[in-house]
């Protein structure tokens, strides 16, 4: 039998720092905005501080524990997240913190429930705002939440939890995978310590000791910069916007179809490479790795494309990684303050050390199984998180029967 209750019911502890933004800093407790609350999940990206020092007096309304939940008030409104083990994080304006009731409500399913689209149209239902939509906190409390019996929230919670770690420890491996490609192209392109680089002398260059055999020569000479693709205007191609890309990893999937326009033209292989402040800044870089053959794809008109013409798709994208790159790109910008942009001709300025064809190829081949990996772990999330989008609202509705449920043969079946 199914209840009604309501959030101000299920809790125990509500924590709201409401119009108060407290003084960052450069290190300390990590300060958590509604800006890094997204997908169920606190992002680690453009992590903000508060001074150590300063953080008893800031959290005096109430310290976070595992297992709390936070939920952003606007802008957006209604983005949920589950404290982690290290619970040692200060609050921002527009995120409150709500402690479950663990005698009235399974904490795993109310955190869950928060994020099904029951629970999403009734806090858009409560809240007020024209331009932008928040929600006071009278209407959250009042925000209505449908109870199965404690045994069946349990198990949903459990069901819905087991997903969550089966896409979170795809990112893990997926991140690993992708430090070590980075690291490996530092060691043979940037310390040039390659295979066999013993037998390989270094000589003078304008750009310090290189490996002999190397060439020094502009980005712009073994990468292409926006290179020329044809288009079909007559049929819909994949769109990735700048929202698509990560800041920290190579994930680009694209999230729609569109018939040609204007923007950036890309294909397999690519990398997409941000423009414009503060995303080239943020680190927002990605590599296209889920085109079939001679697909073209549309994106932003924010990137630029970069392809790799002496180099590979693999050292294209880890040259757009490394700091000086991105550092020099940053210095080239020019425009209005808060809308400037790279300017293509920085690539002609940017000059670097070219390996040999044999050497670059070699690398090619090396990260061929990584990137690889990379994808497919990248396409098991994505279908785990369309599972756990369909699970989501039949389950905590009672329209799914969780005692009857194989999670084992869905997630195979899901994956496959």
């Amino acid at each position: 039998m199914i209840t009604e209750s309501t959030i101000g019911e299920l809790i125990e502890t509500l924590i709201d720092y409401r119009g108060k933004t407290p003084a960052k800093s450069e290190s300390g407790v990590p300060l958590i905005t509604a800006k890094v609350i997204k997908g169920g999940t606190i992002l680690v990206d453009r992590r903000e501080y508060i001074a150590e020092s300063s953080y008893d007096s800031w959290m005096r309304r109430g310290l976070p524990q595992s297992g709390d939940i936070l939920i952003t008030t606007e802008a957006p409104l209604g983005e949920v997240a589950r404290v982690g083990s290290d619970a040692r994080i200060a609050l921002a304006q527009r995120v409150i913190l709500l402690r479950p009731n663990a005698k009235r409500v399974d904490p795993s399913f109310l955190f869950h429930y928060l994020r099904s689209p029951q629970a999403q149209a009734s806090l858009r239902r409560r809240a007020s705002g024209t331009t932008v939509s928040g929600i006071r906190q009278p209407e959250l409390k009042a925000v209505e939440i449908w109870l199965p019996p404690e045994r069946a929230q349990k198990c949903i919670g459990a069901v819905l939890d087991a997903v969550d770690d089966l896409i979170e420890n795809n990112r893990r491996r997926a991140e690993v995978l992708e430090e070590m490609m980075r690291a490996i192209y530092r060691e043979w392109f940037v310390k040039f310590r390659y295979p066999y680089h013993e037998d390989v002398p270094l000589v003078d260059s304008a750009i310090g000791p290189v490996p002999q055999g190397w060439v020094v020569a502009p980005a712009s000479t073994p990468i292409t910069v926006n290179p020329r693709i044809k288009l079909d205007k007559a049929v819909e191609h994949p769109f990735i916007s700048m929202g698509d890309l990560d800041d920290r990893r190579m994930g680009c999937r694209p999230s729609e179809y569109r018939l040609a326009g204007s923007g950036s033209k890309f294909q397999q292989g690519d990398t997409l490479f941000a423009r414009i402040t503060p995303c080239l800044e943020n680190g927002k870089t990605g590599l296209v790795q889920t085109f079939s053959e001679n697909e073209v794809g549309l994106g932003s008109t924010e990137f630029i494309v970069l392809r790799g013409k002496d180099v590979g798709s693999a050292f294209t994208y880890c040259l757009a990684r490394e700091d000086d790159f991105r550092m020099h790109a940053i210095a080239s910008m020019s425009g209005a303050s808060g809308r400037q942009r790279v300017r293509n001709e920085c690539f002609d300025t940017y000059v670097l050390a070219v390996p040999p064809p044999e050497l670059a190829a070699a690398f090619e081949d090396s990260m061929a199984p990584v990137l690889s990996l990379v994808a497919v772990l990248r396409d098991e999330s994505t279908k785990l998180q369309e599972l756990r989008e369909l699970l989501l609202p039949k389950l905590v509705t009672g329209q799914i029967d969780v005692s009857t449920l194989d999670l084992d043969a869905l997630v195979e079946e899901s994956v496959a």
